[in-house]
């Protein structure tokens, strides 16, 4: 940003400067990629410059999601004018762009993704002295000539290089980062930490975790820290360790050291890692370069190495592409031969070198038969990855790709020639001056009116939906005679989807009219406007079944998952297994990603939903025992009812009608033990004596809150158990995973304290509707009049150890606020309150300055490490971490698989199941698993389709339900 264009520049902690008239935005912006990058590759990022070669629907692709990543600016090359062939995944090209050149057709929606990325066309001929300018280099729709001229070139000049490709359904990957590239993180992962439990005398010395899994591998590095007793570890630096089990490991001598007694963490230290490329030209022809991603495919993708290298050749000699199903090759100099035949020839011949112990014809004649295709799935896989790889050379976050990838799905191709429509021939395959010529080479013209006539319900509009509908648009999903598209989200437009959620501009965001459906919706009109499409803003779960039931299931032709939680994706799953409906589905969490087709009969489904309690930390824990960060954190968990269901609660108790304070209470005790409590709690709160009547008490509230959390109830805890209690085994209470805390002592000067006491009377004065400040002057005023009540600790109070201890306590309490809020209120319009929902977007809010604050002063308690405001907010947000290259690919995947159910394939081996982690260049393609099976009478029958859920009640006394579930049997008999 040093060279940013916007005027004027401030200089952030931390960062370089950037523009002030840009700032609020442009921060945002940095800091939704740093939640997947970091920090400093984020500022890496930022001043790289790249070159991408190439504006068909690869080059495009690659460019849409390095221009969201957030680099310096991004250099668009293209000598060729639109064509109807490039509209099948083109997403930028409009019908008005036809006859004009591509790159500059598409340079101001590509400015448009990101205004902190200048984005410049260029529509001259590649040569050196422009490749110079430029960090990386990306190559599309190259010649192989070009690619190991200027592969070489970039090689011999500290240019990062890589070339993308795809033709059909078939793609390809390299990388070249120069003789010596240093990775600073080879995954990006959060290094492990576990927490010690003893550490013996000897050599080497053996570490015991208090952890099942301490998380570390074989040549692991790690520092240890907070050691008692064998204090010389916490200074003797990283140490080299040796896995002896999950939850052991050998270190360093440690016979000389003082003896261990107790305490201890062992944090995994990250190393760099330096690579080594080989120039394309060496690469060509080095097998053990090849990274598989279907292991099922070994062959083929070798095959595909020499494929790839004969295409080139071919369309020297010829002067074209081979044709879509040609029979014979149309040029005069050459014997009458058909184009498969003559690449499988020139295949063959390079083979002679290569010495393949299989050569796999068949995916030769393929490649040949749809070589002619561009499609819009395979060039969102290819481009997310390629976009990954040019991210990782611009910050040496990740691991590159070393140095050749392959990918195909021939097996979207008819499992019979024609599948269940027309026979695929030169002439159904011919271009229509349509937009999907590109598509129609590879499936037929058949196909192509099947895509247009489907109905596909469409769950999400967010990273993976906005993804999904640009492909949809591109294929042609619902755009014919009887198709149609329903998609479904309830969220509105926030700033931090911008950069990766690509349909959505700054325009749009807080405008109550522009929900997430509506404006994707529109802007995948405009890509097609054939598209038949319907945007809902409905939350699907049971309460919406009204709206999709079970007409609106049986009139789909299948459904498409792009949900962010488990439960919706249960749901929605246990949904289509009941009315026997296709489900795609497709996840991301930063860099990694899935996919999961389910076909009825055929694939298991997504299944029951896991228990999600099993990753919580006991309530106890957090209470009393934190010592993890993430414990301190789940402030909204421990706290939320000062600030939050307080005035909910109170609100329902006083609009009752005075006479039906009693059915309030009944209400709420009938929502369970630790809920009523928790309400009731909040109620008595508000309506107790404790309503603040001005800003001053507000702030007088604050100050007491901080004075009983971080200094009475630490207090009381070492009454309870000081620092040396013992367990009744004779053994230390504070030890192991148990930290001992200590009280601290408010100080106006501490930032922490402040940001506190701040947060925390703004946020209580917003629930009473008083108005606060953020003037800390002032606030220090107020808080030399307020008066702290002397503490003593009691022994009489309990200390709760585990949740049952906490459950013991709940009914003598909830018997105690019942009888205080029996009595209905004198005035209840005086009473109302203003609910606080929690917004971890806004900064003015004073949210996350309270989570922030709250957090680091409990983590000082028990000498945690404190977390900054980025970590804190992604932790307490509960923000799933995603970047445009890993939703890119991930949609490409699923709809690769779309191709197929449409289709109608009816082999499980032509159905895959994918899972990625694009920081390691890890990608594997798999059969999916088949449904499970059961034997009733002695008959054996398939489960994909049964579904255990309520149907109706059919006992009115008790309201029972009956489970009901149907299975088709083998011979086509169906009971329930």
């Amino acid at each position: 940003y040093e060279t940013s264009p916007f005027p004027g520049s401030i200089s952030l902690p931390g960062s370089d400067p950037i523009s002030t008239s840009k700032n609020n935005s442009l921060v945002f912006w940095a800091l939704c990629g740093r939640y997947v990058l970091g920090h400093e590759a984020m500022r890496r990022m930022g001043t790289a410059n790249v070159l991408i070669a190439g504006m068909r629907g690869l080059g495009v692709e690659i460019a849409k999601n390095v221009i969201l990543s957030g680099v310096k600016s991004v250099t668009v090359q293209d000598e060729g004018p639109a064509e109807w062939m490039d509209f099948s995944s083109q997403f930028f090209l409009l019908a008005s762009h036809l006859g004009q050149n591509r790159a500059l057709s598409s340079l101001s929606q590509l400015s448009g993704l990101n205004p902190h990325v200048h984005v410049s066309a260029h529509t001259g001929p590649l040569k050196e002295t422009l490749l110079q300018q430029f960090q990386v280099v990306v190559l599309t729709d190259s010649t192989l000539d070009d690619q190991q001229r200027f592969g070489t070139f970039c090689h011999s000049n500290g240019i990062k290089f890589i070339v993308a490709d795809t033709k059909g359904l078939c793609g390809q990957l390299f990388c070249d980062f120069g003789e010596e590239f240093e990775v600073l993180d080879t995954d990006g992962e959060t290094p492990a930490s576990a927490m010690i439990d003893h550490i013996t005398k000897a050599d080497p010395g053996v570490v015991t975790c208090i952890e099942q899994r301490h998380g570390f591998v074989n040549g692991s590095t790690v520092s240890l820290s907070e050691v008692c007793g064998m204090t010389k570890l916490n200074s003797y630096g990283p140490v080299d360790i040796k896995v002896l089990g999950p939850d052991s490991f050998s270190i360093c001598d440690t016979s000389s050291f003082s003896e261990y007694k107790k305490g201890g963490v062992a944090t995994e230290v990250k190393k760099s890692k330096m690579l080594q490329f080989k120039p394309l030209d060496e690469a060509l022809v080095d097998p053990e370069l090849l990274v598989m991603t279907d292991y099922g495919k070994m062959t083929k993708h070798q095959t595909l190495h020499l494929a790839f290298q004969a295409l080139h050749g071919f369309v020297k000699r010829v002067g074209r592409l081979p044709k879509p199903r040609s029979q014979v090759i149309g040029c005069p100099s050459i014997p009458l031969q058909s184009d498969a035949e003559l690449l499988v020839a020139m295949v063959t011949e390079l083979n002679k070198v290569s010495h393949l112990d299989q050569l796999d014809e068949g995916v030769v004649q393929s490649l040949s038969f749809t070589a002619c295709g561009d499609l819009a799935p395979v060039n969102a896989f290819i481009g997310g990855l390629a976009a990954q790889e040019v991210m990782k050379a611009c910050t040496g976050k990740f691991t590159p790709l070393q140095q050749w990838l392959y990918f195909d799905a021939l097996e979207c191709l008819p499992e019979g020639n024609g599948g269940e429509g027309e026979e695929l021939t030169e002439s159904t395959c011919s271009p229509r001056g349509s937009r999907y010529d590109g598509q129609t080479a590879v499936f037929g013209s058949g196909f192509q009116e099947r895509l247009g006539e489907q109905k596909y319900f469409l769950v999400g509009a967010g990273a993976i939906g906005c993804e999904l509908l640009k492909n949809f648009a591109l294929i042609g999903l619902g755009a014919g005679e009887g198709g149609h598209i329903t998609v479904t989200d309830m969220d509105s437009i926030e700033r931090s989807n911008l950069n990766r959620q690509f349909l959505f501009r700054s325009q749009d965001i807080g405008v109550r009219e522009k929900q997430k459906s509506e404006v994707a919706a529109q802007a995948v009109r405009v890509m097609n406007p054939n598209m038949n499409i319907t945007a809902h803003q409905n939350r699907l779960d049971p309460d919406s079944e009204q709206v999709y039931g079970h007409a609106f299931f049986m009139g789909l032709d299948g459904v498409a998952a792009a949900l962010d939680n488990v439960e919706a994706r249960v749901y929605l799953d246990g949904r289509c297994v009941q009315h026997q409906r296709p489900m795609l589905e497709g996840g991301t969490l930063g860099s990694k990603g899935h996919t999961l087709v389910v076909v009825p009969h055929l694939t298991e489904s997504y299944g029951p939903a896991k228990t999600g309690s099993q990753n919580a930390s006991p309530l106890c824990t957090l209470k009393n025992f934190p010592h993890r960060i993430e414990h301190t954190l789940q402030v909204r968990r421990l706290h939320e009812g000062p600030l939050g269901e307080r005035s909910r609660s109170n609100d329902a108790y006083a609009i009752v009608p005075c006479r039906d304070a009693a059915g309030f209470l009944e209400r709420t005790l009938g929502r369970g033990e630790a809920e009523a409590l928790e309400v009731l709690e909040c109620v008595w709160g508000g309506v107790g004596g404790q309503r603040p009547q001005g800003w001053e008490d507000c702030v007088g509230w604050a100050r007491r809150q901080w004075e009983t959390l971080y200094n009475n109830d630490i207090a009381q805890l070492l009454h309870c158990f000081p620092s040396d209690q013992l367990t009744s085994s004779g053994l230390p209470f504070w030890s192991g995973a148990k930290r001992c805390p200590h009280p601290l002592t408010f100080d106006p000067s501490n930032t922490t304290h402040m940001d506190y006491v701040v947060a925390a009377a703004n946020l209580y004065g917003q629930i009473y509707g008083i108005v606060g400040t953020r003037d800390s002057s002032a606030i220090r005023s107020i808080l030399e009049t307020v008066h702290i009540p002397a503490f003593t600790p009691k022994s009489t109070v309990k200390i709760h150890l585990t949740d049952k201890e906490m459950e013991e306590e709940r009914e003598s309490r909830l018997d105690e606020l019942q009888k205080k809020l029996s009595s209905p209120p004198v005035n209840s319009a005086a009473l109302q309150m203003h609910p606080i929902d929690f917004e971890k977007d806004d900064d003015n809010n004073f949210h996350i300055d309270y989570i922030v604050a709250a957090s680091n002063l409990r983590a000082e308690n028990y000498d945690i490490p404190t977390a900054d405001r980025h970590k804190s907010k992604l932790i307490a947000g509960r923000i799933i971490p995603a970047i445009a290259t890993t939703t890119a690919a991930v949609a490409g995947l699923m709809c690769v698989e779309l191709y197929k159910l449409v289709q109608g394939h009816r082999k499980i081996s032509s159905y895959r199941s994918g899972y990625i982690n694009l920081a390691v260049q890890y990608c594997v393609l798999s059969e999916p698993l088949g449904p499970q099976r059961f034997t009733v009478s002695d008959r054996s029958a398939h489960t994909p389709t049964v579904a255990f859920r309520p149907t109706s009640p059919v006992c009115f006394r008790c309201n029972a339900w009956l489970l009901g579930y149907s299975v088709l049997w083998n011979n086509g008999h169906t009971i329930t």
